[in-house]
């Protein structure tokens, strides 16, 4: 897997310099090698996100149609098996920034990945009492809630472990290939759950998380720990409202993966369509596109105009999904909201943390990425009660709307910043 996404490292350092040529070509190549040390240098990190992700992935096609279709219960609550990993993510992240700048990176990854592999014994469990749908669902409502914290400490010690790693300066980059390891996961995740399901059934699916949670922790162990930074400590709730009115724009616009991600399947269901698996894989492939084609946009451009950007090109992709009447237009549609969205946690991110001592950046992103998990906590069962009363198109609708409202304080907050300036 490390050579997969050291193929699309080389890639982006050759988009990066392709417009070159004739004596600027020397120049290139010798730019060309830092690049790849550089990103050699991250992966190793962004890594354990990957395989956090991975885990999430192969349960998202799975979750809401094996809640609604095979336990029996509601579309509400088949929106709320998936939201409700994001209720111990908002618990979780604070503690998981604190645990990053006082513990290190290197341990809090560790403790992510266990608790993720305790997740999928969970779900594995979950799996032998379908017969008692009551006590299968409460497996799946704790695994999930597991999977949370898990996500917490594992991304975020990931990311800061890799911005320790290659230096503060780096830190867009780092975000950046973070966020392609999440939703190229995610990508390849959402099929290839479906396919463990069908050929074996769920418990391969808690059988897939455990051992994809517990594996990893022997190649954690074996890279360096990154040096705490020392230093007076900001309280937590200080570093959050520093960081509010970017998180804000980020939870905002997380409001179309989040419906994306949790009732795509029961929506292409609903309609008699095949390939509800390849419309996330269509959304992951295009976000790791994005952020591929455009790795070092926001060095150059800056944040505000790339969140620009992406907010107006998301909510087209949302619009075509509420629109959209065939399986074409849908998978379109999710592959242009999958574009749209793939810069938005960095650009704002980059912007929110800039200010901010790098004794504390771990409890910075750590409260940046609270909101984005506040907001797909109340997408599952806001969209679910939505869908009973008018039925799947208007929640797409909905979510582009919230993504305007984030283009507009984007805007805001840009002027704001020129102004100060």
């Amino acid at each position: 897997m490390n050579r997969i996404l050291m193929i699309a490292a080389d890639f982006t350092v050759r988009q990066s310099h392709s417009s070159l040529t004739g004596p600027g070509m020397k120049a290139t190549t010798a730019a060309q090698s830092p690049m790849r040390e550089l990103a050699a240098h991250i992966l190793p990190y962004v890594f354990f996100t990957f395989v956090c992700y991975l885990a999430i992935g192969v349960q998202l096609a799975i979750l809401p149609s094996y809640v609604h279709l095979n336990l029996g219960y509601s579309t509400v609550l088949a929106g709320l098996i998936i939201s409700i990993e994001y209720v111990a993510t908002v618990l979780s992240r604070p503690r998981a920034g604190w645990m990053v700048d006082r513990l290190g990176a290197k341990r809090t990854v560790a403790y992510g990945l266990a608790t993720g592999g305790a997740s999928g014994l969970l779900m594995l469990a979950s799996a032998f009492f379908v017969h008692l749908p009551w006590l299968s669902l409460t497996l799946l409502v704790v695994a999930r809630l597991v999977m949370g914290a898990s996500e917490s400490m594992s991304s975020t010690g990931a990311t800061i472990w890799g911005i320790w790693s290659v230096g503060s300066e780096h830190t867009g980059i780092v975000i950046s290939w973070n966020g392609i390891c999440t939703y190229g996961a995610l990508a390849i995740g959402a099929p290839l759950g479906v396919f463990l399901e069908r050929v074996l059934g769920f418990w391969s699916i808690g059988a897939m998380v455990a051992l994809l949670g517990f594996a990893p922790i022997f190649l954690a162990l074996r890279l360096p720990r990154a040096a705490v930074a020392h230093g007076e400590k900001l309280p937590f709730h200080h570093v959050l409202r520093r960081v509010a009115p970017y998180g804000m724009g980020l939870a905002l616009g997380s409001v179309g993966f989040g419906v994306l991600a949790t009732f795509i399947t029961l929506d292409f269901a609903h309609r008699h369509w095949q390939g509800a698996a390849f419309a996330l894989t269509m959304f992951g492939a295009m976000f790791v596109c994005a952020r591929l084609l455009f790795a070092h946009a926001i060095s150059r451009a800056g944040g505000y105009t790339v969140a620009t950007a992406c907010f107006t090109c998301e909510c087209a992709g949302l619009l075509l999904l509420w629109l959209g009447t065939t399986e074409p237009l849908a998978f379109a549609g999710a592959a242009l909201t999958g574009f749209g969205f793939s810069l938005v946690f960095p650009s704002l991110g980059v912007e929110a943390v800039r200010h901010i001592q790098p004794q504390d950046r771990g409890t910075a992103l750590g409260a940046y990425g609270v909101f984005m998990d506040f907001a797909l906590m109340v997408v599952g069962p806001g969209a679910g009660a939505i869908i009973s009363g008018f039925g799947y198109p208007p929640i797409y609708l909905c979510a582009a709307c919230s993504v305007l409202i984030a283009l507009g304080l984007t805007r805001w907050l840009a002027t704001q910043e020129a102004k100060a300036a």
